[in-house]
């Protein structure tokens, strides 16, 4: 009777079991690292966000015999303001929330820190903001210990102050013709921040010995630096045609409001992350029109996935995505190479990752030796964008090495410039 009692409880739990569902498979857990208070953080969570919903929603990860969910894990950094606390911040996303895998940072002197934390715990770090070389040169360097970086968003410094050049070119090529001046002078202005420097000091050796301009002084204002009308007020006494600009910080915003509050005559053009956001318009109050950057995002067709990208990132955070909404991309890369890999094992993962050739929503993604992403016509160019009439349009690349993507508008150059030098 015992044994029949025994034999019954068996049987019984078994049916209890085959009745039940299978327990699911642990989530893949993706750290998104990034200055939250700020924009930039901001985009990172933003960019991240919607990709662990379309990827869940799809049934997640297909990770050998199982699926497998994501769960970000938000990570302040406040790396604009510390960097032990980025620091922090690194150490205990992998240590207390056991992330599988990390994207975002964006202060390139906290990102090298955060990258050496990483790198000695081999998680794979998509770096979506900070724009140094040196953060891959490391890569070459000593590959068995940085392997696990990779660069996907934005283009580096190098890179960076190519385009910016271009752009450059095509505003000083309009005023040449605009205002019949045969050498302009320009001066150059940036953040007084380390992802800079390498731009400061090509644009002072490149500007009058390559491009026949002449450089009438260069300012670095503090990255958070509320009032610029010092330095504007010494560009103009210097004579500047052309003002070459370097920001990726709230100085942007300050600098474009003020430039267009006192009219100072000189086209304002390269890199300033805050007239990036849909919101810059509002926050200059309309005076940071005409304003030129570098970009990475526009409603333009850069490839298939942009526009829908761009629309629903706006629906949804009532913003346009930045540079560091790259984490969405990131993630989709993430989800590929493990898939082709069968496993999260970094080691792995690292193998498909230099592997890839994607179309994405910036253009198509391949990386090169170093783990950095590959600039040029057939790849990631950027894109420069201008403010006109409340609106951020696309004026660059329009024609440059055979491409022009659909909705790019010619670039206007700002009305009292032309006044000014035509007295």
């Amino acid at each position: 009777m015992k044994r029949l009692a025994l034999v019954g409880t068996i049987v019984l739990g078994l049916l209890c079991l085959v009745g039940q569902p299978a327990l699911a498979a642990s989530p893949i857990k993706i750290g998104v690292l990034g200055p939250m208070a700020f924009t930039q953080g901001e985009g990172h969570w933003n960019g991240a966000t919607l990709a662990a919903e379309e990827i869940n929603a799809a049934s997640g990860i297909q990770v050998g015999g199982e699926k497998r969910t994501i769960e970000l894990v938000k990570v302040d950094t406040n790396e604009f303001l510390s960097i032990p606390d980025a620091t922090n911040a690194t150490e205990m996303a992998i240590s207390r929330h056991k992330v599988d895998f990390m994207v975002g940072g964006f202060r390139t002197e906290a990102v090298q820190v955060m990258q050496d934390i990483a790198m000695d715990a081999k998680k794979i770090f998509i770096g979506c903001g900070a724009a140094h070389p040196e953060l891959c040169t490391r890569v070459t360097k000593d590959y068995n210990r940085y392997k696990y970086w990779f660069r996907l968003t934005p283009i580096n410094s190098t890179y960076l102050g190519k385009v910016d050049f271009l752009l450059l070119a095509m505003v000083a090529t309009e005023m040449k013709k605009a205002l019949g001046l045969e050498k302009l002078k320009v001066a150059i202005v940036a953040e007084k921040a380390a992802w800079a420097d390498p731009i400061v000091k090509a644009a002072e050796e490149t500007l009058p010995a390559k491009m026949g301009m002449e450089v009438v002084g260069t300012w670095r204002p503090s990255p958070v630096a509320k009032d610029c009308t010092a330095e504007l007020a010494a560009i103009q006494r210097a004579g500047a045609h052309i003002i070459f600009t370097t920001f990726s910080s709230s100085v942007g915003l300050t600098f474009a409001k003020q430039w267009g509050e006192l009219k100072v005559p000189a086209a304002n053009v390269g890199i300033n992350v805050e007239s990036q956001k849909s919101g810059f318009w509002g926050a200059t109050g309309g005076k940071g029109e005409y304003t030129v950057t570098v970009n990475t995002l526009a409603r333009v067709k850069i490839t298939d996935k942009t526009i829908p990208f761009y629309d629903k990132y706006l629906e949804r955070f009532k913003e346009a995505p930045n540079y560091t909404a790259g984490t969405y991309d990131a993630l989709f890369l993430i989800k590929e190479a493990v898939e082709k890999a069968g496993s999260t094992d970094s080691d792995k993962v690292v193998t498909e990752l230099e592997k890839v050739d994607s179309l994405d929503t910036a253009g198509r993604v391949v990386f090169d030796k170093s783990h950095d992403i590959t600039w040029g016509p057939k790849h990631i160019t950027s894109i420069g964008t201008q403010w006109q009439d409340g609106k951020m349009l696309c004026v660059w690349p329009n024609g440059w090495e055979g491409v022009t993507f659909e909705g790019t508008v010619p670039h206007k150059l700002p009305p009292w410039v032309i006044e000014h030098w035509k007295k």
